[in-house]
């Protein structure tokens, strides 16, 4: 079938954000090329099977699908590269959009903003910015698509210095189940400007976000490795650092169980290993001094007690930082985890260690603690639903099924670092780390879920994008 622009409702009422582009999109049926395209996930072990999927780029063709969606009696859903795939409801009877960008994305210097149409991903906006000595809240890898990771909190590499990432977004640009096209920003329709930021999906189809950029002159960044016997030492003394570390620090240690593979080195695969990432903010060059010497109080200390096998520890511009955490490029297929966590403690770190070091054989190939508090404890007066994070730090672990474990030697293991940290487990999310569907999730309170639900009757009546909605986020039906 293919979406002209006659299945698109009328035109949207003035006052609401102008139309851009025209054309139309075939919608692909199962084992068509373009239904393939369109349903790739980044996450192998995590495909998506819906009804239908169409290829989308512009606010006609977004139109168009949301019409062919309601005469077929289909739900909506919405993906870009599928790094979330393992958190997606079954969608049997929705016709999946997947969103490519309209255009590229608009850097304006003196406001420090940028506008960013959806589908971009982050190494696009990172090399947008980086010219101008700006740079904005991303993730750990280029190839996450930026306005679903914003939207969804976002846990940045500069996270302790900016607070969530969501808290950047500005405007919001979005096609809405009734057709229109509408920019929302804190005095535009700001109820559903709070209710978009972190509210956990089911509002429309967003175009676009303008996002604050902040400056960023230079970093200290990179990641060294130790064997993981030196971990009992090296990791109480990373936590005790964190504890006073500087906002314009943020890092994570990994214990890794890396496959011998040829792009990985060969020092990082003889055997599990500890590693330190994270980057040390010089929003200024009369910053870096200070930015060198907070790393050196960190770094200087753990070489003494130990020589890493490997250590990429550098001063760098911030176009460098999405090479920092070094994602995997490529689509794997991934199981794991998520926890947020109070403070640990020796003990709480003793415990992590017996079950990520301390056992003869790990399933896990990444088990991760990345270190929250400064601005991520602080909810700013222009917060969406989703503002800060009341927890100390993150826990994130995964393993790649056939990789050296199965499917059901990860979710044990996984099971198994839960239960061992269940006393500092907050019994929050952060909606980004999610790592299942089956996963227990929470970042929102009884009363804003009430509020967002009140957003949705409004501009999704039909309830086309109910599918959408993350666990915990709508009230049941």
């Amino acid at each position: 079938m293919t979406l002209t622009p006659e299945h698109a409702p009328a035109a949207a009422p003035a006052g609401a954000a102008s139309t851009a582009g025209a054309g139309a999109a075939s919608v692909a049926r199962p084992g068509e090329a373009a239904y393939a395209r369109a349903t790739g996930t980044f996450n192998l072990f995590a495909p998506v099977a819906p009804a239908a999927a169409v290829t989308v780029r512009t606010v006609a063709e977004i139109r168009a699908a949301l019409a062919a969606a309601r005469a077929e009696g289909l739900g909506v859903r919405v993906h870009t590269t599928g790094h979330a795939s393992a958190t997606a409801r079954p969608m049997d009877r929705d016709l999946l959009l997947h969103l490519e960008p309209a255009g590229p994305v608009d850097i304006d210097p003196a406001r420090r903003t940028a506008r960013v149409p959806a589908g971009t991903r982050w190494g696009a906006v990172v090399e947008a910015a980086a010219p101008y000595g700006l740079a904005a809240a991303h993730g750990s890898s280029g190839t996450v698509g930026a306005v679903g990771y914003l939207l969804n909190g976002g846990l940045s590499m500069y996270a302790r210095h900016t607070g969530l990432a969501v808290n950047t977004v500005r405007a919001v640009e979005l096609v809405t189940g009734d057709g229109e096209h509408r920019r929302v920003d804190a005095d535009t329709d700001p109820e559903l400007f709070w209710a978009v930021r972190g509210g956990g999906g089911g509002l429309g189809v967003v175009t676009a976000v303008e996002i604050d950029l902040f400056p960023a002159a230079a970093v200290v960044t990179g990641a060294a490795f130790w064997s993981a016997e030196h971990a009992a030492r090296l990791l109480p003394r990373w936590r005790a650092w964190a504890d006073t570390a500087p906002g314009e620090a943020t890092t994570s240690v990994r214990i890794m169980n890396l496959p011998q593979l040829d792009e990985i080195p060969a020092v990082l695969t003889a055997g599990p290993v500890l590693c330190l990432d994270g980057l040390f903010l010089a929003p200024t060059a009369d910053d870096l001094d200070t930015a060198r010497a907070r790393a050196a109080e960190l770094l200087d200390e753990l070489r003494a007690s130990a020589e890493p096998v490997m250590d990429t520890w550098h001063e760098a511009g911030p176009a460098a930082v999405t090479e920092t955490h070094m994602d995997p490029p490529d689509p794997v297929p991934v199981l794991g985890d998520h926890l947020l966590l109070g403070d640990l403690g020796d003990e709480g770190v003793e415990a992590f260690l017996r079950v990520t070091v301390d056992r003869p054989r790990s399933a896990l190939t990444v088990a991760e603690l990345r270190q929250l508090g400064g601005a991520l404890a602080e909810r700013p007066g222009h917060a969406g639903a989703l503002g800060h994070l009341a927890a100390r730090y993150a826990y994130s672990g995964a393993g790649v099924p056939g990789g050296g474990a199965t499917e059901e030697e990860i979710r044990a293991h996984c099971a198994e670092v839960r239960r061992a940290l269940s006393p500092w487990d907050t019994g929050r999310t952060t909606p980004t780390f999610v790592a299942s569907l089956e996963q227990p999730q929470s970042h929102l309170d009884p009363d804003q879920v009430t509020r967002l639900d009140r957003v949705r009757a409004r501009v999704d009546p039909a309830a086309l994008f109910r599918g959408d909605i993350a666990p915990g986020c709508s009230a049941p039906h």
